[in-house]
């Protein structure tokens, strides 16, 4: 597939987006990963650019009915950051009692990730923090996701995706200092379809890219 219609895999898109992110080679900048679809993309961008690579714990709450549908996102080491799709919620008819057991089963997960993962470990205070996952539909977790690190103080905060909505690239605009993202379809379907190959990424796949990015040398043990 061309870039304008899709990637064949999510090593491409990270390519991709390595080169509309050339920028920051060279910059006090973390990047940081929406585990698991947006890990092996962002390890693209963080070894071609020759940045570190951390990661940003987030669960979409899905729909009782329809679990693709987002009704809200949690995002932080112990999902405290939840960011609500108010007209969904509304038309799910889904109660606060019910969004509340949705977001504890979700915090499970994120505790669980974390002991497979470890936690982020990279300070982004005064730094650039890059934000990258495998597309995004409705916008919820990767909001949910900038404004967590939003609360760990970078001087930019900036979003890279591979593909999008417009509807969640204006919501995500309110929340990011840049974004950047090459395709954004007319007709949105989901984010799979902008792929050829678009298969769960195994957790062994992402222990292994967080294992090789922390093993490489920093820039400052090279110098």
């Amino acid at each position: 597939m061309s870039d304008l219609e899709g990637y064949t895999d999510r090593t491409e898109a990270g390519i991709v987006l390595a080169r509309q992110l050339e920028a920051y080679r060279g910059r006090d900048a973390v990047v940081l990963a929406l585990p698991r679809g947006g890990v092996p993309v962002a390890w693209e961008v963080a070894e071609r650019l020759d940045l570190p690579l951390d990661l940003v714990f987030v669960r979409k709450l899905g729909a009782p009915s329809n679990p693709e549908v987002a009704l809200a996102a949690i995002a932080g080491l112990r999902g405290e950051v939840l960011v609500r799709n108010a007209d969904v919620i509304r038309a799910s008819g889904c109660d606060a009692a019910t969004l509340e057991r949705l977001a504890a089963r979700e915090r499970e997960v994120i505790a669980d990730r974390i002991k497979r993962y470890g936690a982020p470990g990279l300070p982004l205070a005064g730094r650039v923090a890059i934000l990258v996952d495998d597309g995004v539909a409705t916008g919820a977790t990767m909001r949910a996701a900038l404004r967590a690190v939003r609360a760990a103080g970078p001087e930019e905060l900036v979003c890279a995706i591979p593909v999008a909505s417009e509807d969640a690239l204006e919501a995500i605009r309110t929340e990011a200092d840049r974004v950047i993202c090459p395709l954004v379809p007319s007709y949105f379907g989901a984010v799979g379809a902008y792929y050829t190959y678009f298969g769960q990424v195994p957790d062994a796949e992402v222990a292994q890219i967080l294992a090789t990015a922390q093993a490489r040398p920093s820039r400052k043990d090279r110098a």
